[in-house]
């Protein structure tokens, strides 16, 4: 077996994934966990891989295995373990060392970390597809210098996924936390695509009277058209799956209270802090919030009592071109708080190339991206929604998206993610909105001055004289 010039620390269940993805695309790789055994037992049920794993039994182990110069990656939780291991590292490593940071990190850590004067080179890598994309072609945004990327692109590109045409979904977003940026914003992108899927599924079940059958099937029909995406692949399969235990829909018996690992939570934080409005993002990091309060929410329940949540006049029709319009407005906001992102940190996000490396591998895959990459191609700077393609979709889908919210207003449905994208999009279509109350009222209170339409240097009311 060659000597392999790739290492990967930590493997759990994607680090495992990782790391074979590696070995069967021709790489030899050394492999190194904190319990020996489980290293042990990674490389005895690599099968005929096995050849092309080195298993290694401590970090000094590790780093002689790797053919100089090293590069090794880390699969391990995000947070002060990663600060751990660069310690741990920093004594067996030289300065054309390379380690590449591959977990959910922050990105503000990166760049921390990236700064921090390391004896080797560093960089941050989002990685995006679950276990399954590891371990047989994930969407990979890269962060680091142009020099260490071009290093490492043979290997991130050979086990990334491949869109239709056939081009790799790796590629380089910029320098030092861009990666890790990236993928937040995927992340966030994410939790809304989810959000809005889960939401469209309450009004066909309690607004409809739809059962999970019939809702697998309409699911499943979208999959066909332009929503073709993983997201409403799954949601399909979801919904029709029976329960072993009561033969019933699955869908049925699952608690309804959403889990986090607080990805979403970080983009919409980075977001005020750019003031980028991502407001359908928002509204899915709060509804998964809520749906933790159980206890609260039977309380609120048994207090108001159920909604009359029963809807007439509303198809499925109507909630297939709501979602196609709350699906264009949130991917706008993720793109326009990636260009803010850029313009504030001095990056130069490559938005095409962001949505074509979304295009497969990666947990928001959809057949729209190609559009996206298209319309971003044509005009990078400007608001997705207003691209023509685009713009077309919404003139036809919003009408149905304001159907679908209005009824979720009149019955009880909440449509949280939904109805912040029309809020959006609506103030978004009007030149001449409210702030000038606003500015009237912050002028009033403390005298912070405003702009006036006729152009007059008159900068405050009449309540600055008295």
């Amino acid at each position: 077996m060659k000597t392999p010039e790739i290492g990967l620390i930590g493997l759990g269940t994607m680090g495992a994934a990782l790391a074979m993805n590696i070995a069967e695309s021709g790489f030899p790789i050394a492999v190194w966990n904190r319990t020996t055994q489980v290293t042990r037992d990674f490389h005895a049920s690599a099968g005929d891989l096995a050849e092309r794993v080195t298993p290694t039994e401590s970090l000094a182990d590790l780093v002689a295995a790797i053919k100089p110069p090293r590069a090794i990656i880390l699969m391990v939780p995000a947070g002060p373990a990663v600060d751990d291991q660069l310690a741990a590292l920093s004594g067996l490593l030289g300065p054309d060392d390379l380690v590449i940071d591959a977990g959910n990190a922050n990105f503000h850590d990166t760049n921390r970390r990236n700064a921090a004067g390391l004896p080797f080179r560093f960089m941050g890598i989002g990685v995006s597809g679950g276990e399954e994309g590891a371990r047989h072609g994930p969407a990979v945004m890269a962060g680091g210098t142009a020099k260490d990327w071009a290093r490492m692109a043979p290997i991130l590109q050979a086990i990334a996924a491949r869109a239709e045409d056939g081009t790799p979904c790796a590629d380089h977003m910029g320098p030092a936390g861009a990666g890790h940026f990236v993928k937040a914003v995927h992340n966030g992108i994410e939790y809304a695509d989810m959000q809005m899927i889960a939401e469209v599924y309450g009004v066909m079940r309690d607004g409809l009277g739809m059962g999970a059958k019939a809702i697998g099937a309409t699911f499943q029909l979208w999959d066909k058209g332009i929503l073709r995406s993983y997201l409403v692949e799954i949601s399909g399969k979801v919904a029709l799956a029976d329960d072993a235990a009561s033969g019933g829909p699955l869908l049925d018996v699952i608690l309804d209270a959403a889990g986090q690992k607080g990805t979403g939570r970080w983009t919409v934080i980075e977001a005020q802090n750019l003031a980028a409005p991502i407001p359908v993002i928002e509204a899915a990091v709060m509804a998964r919030n809520v749906s933790a309060r159980l206890a609260e929410r039977a309380a609120g329940e048994a207090l108001f009592g159920t909604a009359p949540a029963r809807v007439e006049g509303l198809s499925p029709d109507d909630l297939e071109q709501a979602l196609i319009a709350g699906k264009i407005l949130c991917y706008a906001q993720g793109f326009a708080m990636m260009t803010a992102a850029g313009a504030d940190f001095g990056w130069a996000l490559d938005m095409p190339a962001i949505a074509r490396v979304w295009r497969a591998g990666c947990i928001i895959r959809s057949a729209m991206l190609n559009d996206m990459a298209q319309a971003l191609a044509e005009d990078a700077g400007r608001n997705l929604m207003l691209a023509p393609f685009f713009a077309g979709l919404l003139r036809q889908s919003v009408p149905a998206l304001r159907r679908v919210v209005a009824a979720g207003a009149l019955h009880g449905l909440a449509c949280p993610a939904l109805s912040s994208g029309l809020a959006w999009f609506d103030m978004m279509r009007t030149a001449r909105g409210t702030a000038n109350m606003i500015q009237g009222q912050r002028d009033f209170f403390g005298l912070h001055g405003f702009k006036r339409l006729d152009g007059l240097d008159l900068p405050h009311g009449p309540w600055a004289k008295v």
